[in-house]
């Protein structure tokens, strides 16, 4: 039995594919107010009573925990209680059992467009990622497997796809145009699902990222060709945007050696693979 801590775009999506498959699966959210075919839990996993109370109602120990449950946007504090705080409550309520954590490729703060590879220097500006960082720390020094997670996209969601089809996009003018790494949400449930099976990369962090980075230009430029669209205008780059600003190459090199391989190795396989992507997204602006 798998416990996914988390019922938002990864983890619903996550505990379908288990149940589907015929997997004992357990989802744990702070709200459930939706029906399922699995068991849904009310619980907070920045709550260490919420987690003890979640342990008793269990009929056995899980096999793994995924934590993929979001800060919901939240700042320095709300990072520290649902990862932080939320790994120690995971690891003191389930000893010994392994946890998959849903991290981010941002713990990388290079911005010389060099390659990153698991091995490389996590020093970002923003505190949010270091939280991460220790977190991830947490995760492997308990023999679990720290996942970071390039930019998602899939069903419904893909804010370069959003932007194109509403006619918003812009292009970041200057010498530079900064490479975008992605990752189809699909994919990043063939990866947790792989390593689980093949019970390899624990104690290890992963990069999850597709085959092939592009840089901002060039995934407007293509997604305009695709659509038979004007090219988006330049804009000047932003200086208040949520992220910090990096640019970086990340390799999925580690991940692949496991034997894994995306379903989606780029961007634009999705858009015409992926029968759902661009449906989806044109329906949230309707």
């Amino acid at each position: 039995m798998v416990v996914v801590i988390g019922h938002g775009y990864v983890g619903t999506a996550l505990a379908e594919r288990l149940w589907q498959a015929g997997r004992g699966v357990v989802a744990v959210n702070r709200s459930v107010d939706v029906e399922t075919p699995y068991p849904l839990r009310e619980g907070d996993v920045s709550s260490a009573k919420s987690i003890s109370r979640l342990v008793d109602s269990l009929e056995e120990t899980p096999s793994a925990i995924i934590h993929c449950a979001s800060s919901s946007r939240g700042g320095a504090d709300a990072y520290r209680a649902v990862f932080l705080e939320g790994i120690k409550n995971l690891q003191q309520c389930f000893v010994d059992v392994p946890v998959f954590f849903t991290s981010s490729t941002s713990v990388y703060g290079q911005t010389d467009g060099s390659i990153v590879t698991e091995q490389s220097e996590t020093n970002p500006d923003r505190e949010t990622s270091r939280i991460l960082v220790e977190a991830e720390d947490l995760v492997r020094s308990a023999g679990g497997v720290a996942l970071r997670l390039a930019g998602i996209y899939g069903p419904a969601r893909s804010i370069y796809l959003k932007r194109i089809l509403e006619g918003t996009a812009t292009i970041e003018a200057g010498e530079v145009s900064r490479y975008v790494n992605q990752i189809h949400r699909d994919d990043i449930i063939g990866a947790i699902l792989h390593l689980m099976g093949a019970g390899t990369g624990y104690g290890a962090c992963l990069n999850v990222v597709d085959d092939t980075p592009l840089t901002q230009w060039e995934v407007y430029e293509k997604l305009a060709d695709f659509f038979g669209k004007s090219r988006p205008p330049e804009s000047e780059p932003e200086t208040n945007r949520k992220r910090a600003w990096t640019n970086k190459i990340v390799s999925n090199e580690a991940l692949r050696e496991t034997g894994w391989a995306p379903t989606y190795p780029s961007f634009l396989t999705a858009l015409e693979k992926d029968e759902t992507l661009v449906p989806s997204v044109r329906d949230l602006l309707s």
